[in-house]
């Protein structure tokens, strides 16, 4: 079966192996009912940038017929479990790729801690954040995927050699005495007035349950998005050099060697992807790489000692997963970075 992640590039090709995620869930009885759409490449907040055309949200607003799309960049797995094809669908999230499809689709989704599930298999985008997880209609299949998905993998050097939990079980429903922290610099201008309700329901509802509602700082929290915007496009620069036209994929025949690159590349990649690339390979540049690449990996250091901190003094942390509801296909196309905001 074809492995393409919404490339042209790789419109045709098929792996000689299994990821280990997916080798896992066979072992366990999953079935395979077939693979969904998703961004090219998972750059992407819509599902818009496949090369092989976008996926529609099955959800439309109360008393607005426009199309909305699903999230990205795993845009097919939502949609997919929550139009009812399946129970559930595997995906990847790299910066929000799992949880944003899942709140705008009304699904759960799970990135899981970075090493709990092997990335052997899986194409690469940013090596450095990318996770694959699961995506379902509850909390419990969501538990029963990851439970079956993680695993210790020697073919993975982030791999973290680790006894996998029972998650189903520990789901109890007991919160009795749990901190929960609040993040007062997730509350943005400008968010939407039924994010922010729901936010605040969500706090209500834990407290009701006997959890306490705790307020604490990411203080970092305003240079996540930059910096994320400078270390992924590096890393994706680096990992999709391997997409030439001479082992596989597509090529595009060429005068010279370097010719058929250029061509290969130019009508393999679409313009997210080329615009990332492009980015990636303009930070890490000579004269540019310590004042960004560098200063970007300082930060997102910083922004790790934040969370850190935090879960010194609570035991979860509650936010919302995206600042405003699904948006309608056409909509933040002009701003690629706004469909993060």
């Amino acid at each position: 079966m074809q492995t393409t992640a919404g490339s042209h590039i790789l419109e045709g090709f098929k792996p000689p192996y299994e990821s280990t995620v997916t080798a896992n869930l066979w072992r366990e009885g999953a079935v395979m009912l077939g693979k969904v759409n998703m961004d090219e490449f998972a750059m992407g907040s819509s599902n818009l940038t496949s090369h092989f055309g976008g996926v529609t949200n099955p959800w439309k607003r109360r008393g607005d017929n426009r199309r909305l799309v699903p999230g990205g960049s795993s845009g097919g797995s939502a949609a997919a479990v929550a139009g009812r094809l399946a129970f559930g669908a595997t995906a990847t999230d790299t910066g929000g790729s799992i949880r944003q499809p899942a709140a705008f689709t009304g699904t759960v989704g799970i990135k899981p801690t970075y090493g709990r599930c092997s990335r052997w298999g899986i194409v690469a985008f940013a090596s450095s954040l990318d996770q694959a997880g699961p995506m379902a209609r509850s909390v419990k299949d969501c538990a029963l995927m990851l439970g079956a998905m993680a695993s210790y993998d020697p073919k993975d050097s982030t791999s973290v050699d680790l006894p996998v939990p029972d998650y189903a079980k520990a789901i109890t429903g007991d919160i009795r005495g749990m901190k929960i922290g609040i993040p007062k610099e997730y509350r943005l201008d400008g968010m939407a007035p039924e994010i922010e309700k729901l936010w605040a329901d969500g706090a209500e509802w834990l407290k009701k349950a006997g959890a306490e509602i705790k307020e604490i700082s990411l203080p970092h929290t305003k240079y996540a998005l930059p910096t994320y915007y400078i270390i992924a496009p590096a890393e994706a620069s680096s990992n999709l050099a391997r997409y030439d036209g001479v082992r596989f994929g597509l090529r595009v025949p060429g005068d010279s060697l370097d010719d058929m690159y250029e061509k290969t590349r130019a009508e393999g990649f679409g313009k997210e992807v080329k615009r990332r690339i492009l980015i990636g390979t303009y930070v890490l540049s000579a004269g540019y790489y310590d004042a960004y690449y560098v200063k970007a990996q300082r930060i997102r250091a910083l922004i790790a000692r934040d969370f850190e901190n935090a879960y010194k003094e609570v035991d979860a942390i509650l936010t919302p997963s995206t600042p405003t509801a699904a948006f309608a296909e056409g909509e933040n196309t002009d701003d690629p970075v706004q469909m993060y905001l």
